[in-house]
């Protein structure tokens, strides 16, 4: 099945450490390419250390859940013999990743215009906090350092007057990621068609950018900042939100007058369907409707809270879903993940590694591919696994 995925036969050297970086070329590894990750031999990947308990070696968990399929080459950049090896592989290679801050590998002879030289047709792709340009560029960068500055963290909670809320998990680096394997992948298209090579500046900043696309654009055309809603929907209809029930929250996106109309009538709030203060009628009850526009949206907001807080989230869940309006009792990740475990709910693409005497589950690549392996794929090499046999094939300049 190896030889049957889509970017089997192309090898890509993997420069890139902790989140974004290799997120991009986990992608690509699970597609089939050889996935080369050069590693300092002093410690390698910082993600190595990450460990839930010493019994995951070098190799824990959230390590091998960005770097399974790939080859690791312990080498020292920094050292004339680490960064000549690499300028050796280049030559063989296809696509090559780095996530260094601007400037770090043009001093090893590894940046774009080096490695072009090596290799005319190479895809390059630098991973950075800020992009390749500008004065900002050098700066370093972390997820939420990120997520505060372009505006993530004032677009989360409740009021105006709360303070910043961060997204709860790296967002940005996993979308970075994302970007970056897409971008790539395109780029190796581009070169089947025609030959050339490309240039890829991915950035976490960008990432940010594209989460928060319809937001940027409105500010951008409009100069419409975003207000914060707490945990209402984008549409902005009033019963796109969340509500406190008798045991635990329940999420609705009653969004149109037909979703509208049904759920009041499971809560008893029919008379709202024509009471002008609450809704604007004209809208609510135009042909062919759009999303349903409060007119005073505390009242409203009041007598779904009142409803709602005399109710089951579970019941709830299941009598709007019923009836076809969007509803979901607020869980827990692992709540969740337990919920749907045996398939009967949805089928999540699950991926398993194998990695040692253990298997490392993921929910897999976020789609599922018709015809895709799912048996226990390789999982992440050791520190150095494969250096000898890497610098033996460039020697003889060999793949």
């Amino acid at each position: 099945m190896k030889n049957m995925l889509p970017l089997a036969g192309i090898r890509v050297l993997d420069l890139s450490h902790v989140i974004a970086g290799p997120m991009a070329s986990f992608y690509l590894a699970q597609f089939g390419a050889e996935v080369i990750k050069i590693e300092t031999p002093a410690g390698g990947d910082v993600m190595r250390s990450s460990k839930a308990n010493p019994a995951e070696g070098d190799t824990p968990t959230g390590f091998v859940t960005f770097n399974a399929g790939k080859k690791s080459l312990a080498i020292d950049i920094r050292t004339p013999e680490g960064h000549e090896a690499v300028r050796s592989l280049a030559a063989s290679a296809d696509v090559f990743i780095e996530n260094f801050r601007p400037g770090v590998v043009a001093k090893y002879g590894l940046d774009y215009e080096s490695v072009k030289a090596i290799k005319p047709d190479i895809i390059y792709c630098s991973i950075s906090g800020y992009g390749q340009e500008g004065e900002w560029s050098g700066r370093g960068a972390y997820d939420h350092v990120v997520q505060a500055l372009t505006g993530m963290m004032m677009m989360s909670g409740d009021s105006a007057e709360a303070p910043p809320l961060k997204v709860g998990f790296p967002v940005i680096d996993v979308a970075a990621g994302l970007l970056g394997a897409l971008s790539v992948v395109s780029a190796v298209h581009q070169r089947s068609r025609d030959g050339t090579g490309a240039l890829i500046d991915v950035s976490m900043v960008q990432a940010a950018m594209t989460l928060m696309y319809p937001n940027a654009s409105a500010f951008m055309t409009q100069r419409v900042e975003p207000q914060r809603v707490g945990n209402r929907g984008y549409t902005g209809s009033p019963t796109a939100d969340t509500y406190r029930c008798e045991d635990g929250w329940l999420s609705t996106a009653a969004n149109t007058p037909g979703q509208f109309r049904k759920l009041t009538r499971v809560l008893g709030l029919e008379h709202l369907c024509e009471d002008g203060k609450a809704l604007d009628l004209a809208a609510f009850n135009a042909p062919g409707g759009g999303f349903v526009v409060a007119r005073d949206l505390d009242y409203v907001r009041q007598q779904f809270n009142a409803a709602f807080a005399t109710r089951s989230a579970r019941d709830m869940e299941e009598q709007l879903n019923a009836v076809g309006v969007p509803a979901a009792r607020v869980r827990r990740l692992g709540e969740f993940l337990d919920e749907v475990e045996d398939g009967s709910k949805l089928s999540l693409p699950i991926r398993r590694y194998a990695q040692g005497e253990r298997t490392v589950r993921t929910p897999g690549l976020g789609f599922r591919l018709a015809g895709q392996d799912t048996s226990v794929q390789a999982g992440a090499p050791t520190l150095g696994q494969h250096t000898d046999a890497l610098l033996a094939r460039s020697r003889t300049g060999s793949r």
